[in-house]
């Protein structure tokens, strides 16, 4: 906000409508994929809806109010920095933004952005693993994980195993590139919506009258009609992959499934 009113007085409207630079090729693959990274998990809210009170007003609320708060946040900034600065694709790297601030108020307002960068990673990390941790702590419980990973801090009643676990997770994929990571992460999460979906569907259609925190209020062709949108832009997502994402993504996969059916076997027998 405060870097996009210091922009006002250097705006330049036909900046807006630029096409990009000639001879510099348009990634679109990274486009799309930061543009999906940056919007998606907003499912990772149920994992919470039994914490939250009243969840059939307060969920619908919640999400209409933060979409449009996390859009904004995107937009203006966005709109501010490129009608402020001249156009130099080959600037616009991860943390440029802080570098567009400098140009248009000096360094006080990059050190700032800079710091609210850092801080909003920390608070985007902790929701991530919060929801994390609480699914797996669900998957134990559901007997699709080993029940240590519904143990509990004593302090603070929190799911430790399954925070630990995630954290590692993270720790394991840092060293590769934020392109990688980003599409990785899009590719694996974009297979679990696929699911999500279709298990949204089935219980609708099996189980239309089982008691729930929040019933979407649509009828069974309706809702496939509304699912069949954002699972075609899933599957597009997934075929901008490279083949390092490919394979990251294949293996994780592959591990999911192979401990599901040895889960399985163990389950049979009596074992778990």
């Amino acid at each position: 906000i405060v870097m996009s009113f210091f922009a006002i007085p250097k705006l330049r409207p036909r900046r807006w409508i630029s096409l990009g630079q000639k001879g510099v090729k348009r990634d679109w693959s990274l486009y799309f994929n930061t543009l999906f990274w940056n919007l998606n998990y907003w499912d990772s809210v149920s994992t919470m809806a039994g914490e939250v009170e009243n969840p059939k007003k307060n969920f619908p609320l919640a999400m209409f109010y933060a979409v449009i708060l996390t859009s904004l946040g995107y937009i203006i900034p966005l709109i501010a920095g490129t009608g402020a600065v001249e156009l130099d694709q080959s600037e616009w790297q991860a943390g440029f933004l802080s570098t567009v601030a400098q140009m248009i108020t000096g360094d006080w307002l990059k050190v700032w952005i800079d710091l609210g960068a850092v801080l909003s990673s920390i608070g985007l990390f902790e929701a991530q693993l919060s929801s994390s941790g609480y699914q797996l702590q669900g998957m134990a419980e559901l007997a699709f994980l080993p029940t240590f990973f519904g143990w509990r801090a004593k302090w603070f009643n929190t799911p430790w195993v399954g925070i630990v676990v995630s954290t590692a997770i993270a720790l394991g994929m840092s060293y590769m590139s934020y392109t990688t990571i980003v599409s990785s992460a899009n590719f694996v999460y974009s297979l679990g919506m696929i699911l999500e979906f279709a298990s949204f569907l089935w219980l609708r259609w099996k189980l239309p009258q089982k008691n729930r925190p929040y019933k979407v209020p649509f009828r069974l062709p309706l809702l496939c009609v509304m699912c069949a949108v954002p699972v075609g832009f899933l599957i597009f997502i997934m075929t901008l992959a490279t083949r390092m994402v490919y394979l990251v993504s294949g293996v994780m996969t592959a591990a999911g499934i192979l401990w599901y059916l040895l889960m399985k076997l163990l389950r049979s027998k009596k074992w778990l």
